[in-house]
Formats: structure tokens, C-alpha cells, sequence
């Protein structure tokens, strides 16, 4: 328990103090606290899966990381070229930090890694890990047409990928990578855009991801036998998966709303195009876990006692999930 504590806290730590700090090293210190207090988070759970996930994160991570410090090294070094090289070191740079977060082309690693983790740390990569890698990337200039191949393959992979899973934890990891090509967009113009992605976004995974560690369900065929005995639930999930597409009548598509404005208003047309047309793949695989949970009816038993499901967290968090859009409208309206 203690333990647990100790590199919780030293996780937050080591983001805050890469997100905070004004030396090229102090970042690269600060992620590498973060991934050192991870590791054991991972572990801790006595099962290979969860072993082999936590060696798999550390492999790519201090891949990541060995391209940053050589690209923040190759930087501060002022050498005696016939042409700067200092765009190149950039795009390592960036190349990194898009690997740290699992960014598409670089995506590599994260569903297998997301696939061994139990839903805590699942909400840990999903969420916290994010931000970090995403904050240096505003702090650094990255090329306008990097930005724009990095959130075209993002968007695509994640959709591509997602058809075929059947295991909850890779759509969701498929699902991050789709929000990460939308978090890239948003950061673009402006950061207070991608505060407001990155919040809603982080509420509506939080409450569908408390939702399957109370269920204990970790399979689609696991989600149609548990929401076969409890409607209400059965609801909010159905919410929660639309407003994560960014359907509009739910919260999350006020954040796609923002971020397509303040692309269009830039003169970014194709890409905010682009972005709409690619996120209906992703869209299409929640419609698809939905609407299989509602139609099909089981006989099997459920794992798990009644009086576990019908907790407040839940269901006030998925009442906010589906009348989010209204209200936050309606205060927009009012400033």
C-alpha cells in the first residue's frame, strides 16, 4: 500500500516537474521519474501479462527518451556546419516525444502494453501519461506538415486498427491514438483548446473505464452478458461510448467542435476535413460495441453482484456525459 503511494506520488511528480522546468534537462528528468515510477505500478500485479507489458513500456521508453537526450544534446551544441542542422534535430526531438506517447506511426507498442495492464493503470496510461510528452510538444516547434502526417496517420491507423479488436482495453488504446491526432489538432492554434479536449476526454474515459473494473470485464462478450441484467447500465455505456465518438448531443463533442472552429478558422480546411471523415471509422467499432451489447440477449450469469453497478460515481458522471453539452452551451451563452 505504502509502496503503491510512494510511486503514485512520484509519478505526478516526475510530470510536473518536466511540464515545469527551463532547462532541456530538467525535462528529460522529469519524464524519466515519471517512467521509473510506472514500472513498478505496472508490476506490481503478480501475472506475466502485466510483467511483460511493464518490460515492453521500459524497452520503448528509454528508446524514446535516448532519442531526446541525443537530440537535446546535438542542440545545445553549437557545431561548426556548413548549413544548420538544427530542424532535423527538431524532428528527432518531436519523433520522441510522439513515440512517448504512443502517437501514431509510433504506436506501436501501446495496445500491447495496454493489453497486460489491469484497469487502474490502464486509466493511468490512458490519461496522466499524456500529458507530459504533449506539453513539451507545445513548447517546441514542430513543423506544420509534420504536425499534419502525425494526426492524418493517427486518425487513420486508430480507425483501421479498431474494426477488428474484440478485447476492450485495445479499442480503447485504439481510441486514445484516435484522440491523440484530435489533441494534436487542438493544440495547433491554441493550448486552452487542447485543455478543454484533454479534460473532457480524460472525464468520459475515467467513467467508462470505472464502469468496467466495478463489472470486472475485460472482452465484448463479457460486456454483452454483463449488460444483459442491468438496463441503466446498460444506457450509460451506450452514452459514454457515443459521447467519446463526439456525437452532438453528448459532451465530447464539444472539445471536436472547439478544435474544428479554430482549425477552419486558420485556413486548415483539408485537415479538419480529413479529421471528421477518419474519426467515423472510429465511431463506427463504438457504434458496433453498443449497439452488440443492447441487440444480443444471453442466458449466461453474470460475474459480479447487482449492488455493485448502481453506484452514485456512475451514474452521475455519466448523467454529466450526456447532458454536459447542454449545460456547458448554455454557460457559453450566458459569459
Amino acid at each position: 500500500m505504502y509502496n503503491k503511494m510512494m510511486f503514485t506520488s512520484t509519478l505526478a511528480i516526475g510530470t510536473l516537474i518536466a511540464v515545469s522546468s527551463y532547462s532541456w534537462m530538467g525535462m528529460w528528468m522529469g519524464l524519466e521519474i515519471n517512467l521509473l515510477s510506472l514500472i513498478p505500478l505496472m508490476s506490481e500485479t503478480k501475472n506475466k501479462m502485466a510483467s511483460e507489458a511493464a518490460l515492453k513500456y521500459f524497452i520503448t521508453q528509454a528508446l524514446a527518451s535516448t532519442l531526446l537526450l541525443f537530440s537535446f544534446i546535438m542542440l545545445s551544441l553549437s557545431l561548426p556546419l556548413h548549413y544548420d542542422m538544427s530542424p532535423y534535430f527538431l524532428l528527432i526531438l518531436n519523433t520522441s516525444l510522439l513515440t512517448k506517447m504512443g502517437a501514431a506511426p509510433f504506436h506501436f507498442w501501446f495496445p500491447e502494453v495496454i493489453e497486460g495492464l489491469s484497469w487502474i493503470n490502464v486509466a493511468i496510461m490512458l490519461t496522466w501519461q499524456k500529458i507530459a510528452p504533449m506539453v513539451l510538444i507545445m513548447f517546441f516547434n514542430i513543423s506544420d506538415l509534420y504536425l499534419v502526417l502525425a494526426i492524418s496517420a493517427s486518425m487513420i491507423i486508430s480507425g483501421c486498427m479498431g474494426l477488428n479488436q474484440v478485447s476492450l482495453r485495445k479499442i480503447l488504446a485504439y481510441s486514445s491514438i484516435n484522440h491523440i491526432g484530435w489533441m494534436l489538432g487542438a493544440m495547433w492554434f491554441s493550448e486552452t483548446v487542447w485543455t478543454y479536449y484533454f479534460i473532457v476526454y480524460v472525464f468520459i474515459t475515467l467513467n467508462i473505464l470505472l464502469i468496467f473494473k466495478m463489472l470486472n470485464i475485460f472482452y465484448l462478450k463479457q460486456l454483452a452478458i454483463s449488460m444483459n441484467y442491468d438496463m441503466v447500465i446498460k444506457f450509460f455505456i451506450l452514452v459514454n461510448f457515443l459521447s467519446l465518438g463526439g456525437l452532438p448531443p453528448f459532451l465530447g463533442f464539444l472539445p471536436k467542435w472547439i478544435t474544428i472552429q479554430s482549425l477552419i478558422a486558420h485556413g486548415f480546411f483539408s485537415v479538419a476535413t480529413l479529421m471528421i471523415m477518419a474519426t467515423l471509422m472510429t465511431l463506427y467499432f463504438y457504434i458496433r460495441v453498443t449497439f452488440s451489447t443492447i441487440l444480443l440477449s444471453t442466458e449466461e450469469m453474470p460475474h459480479f453482484l447487482h449492488s455493485q453497478i448502481n453506484s452514485f460515481p456512475v451514474l452521475a458522471m455519466s448523467f454529466l456525459s450526456l447532458s454536459g453539452l447542454t449545460l456547458s452551451t448554455a454557460i457559453f451563452n450566458y459569459l
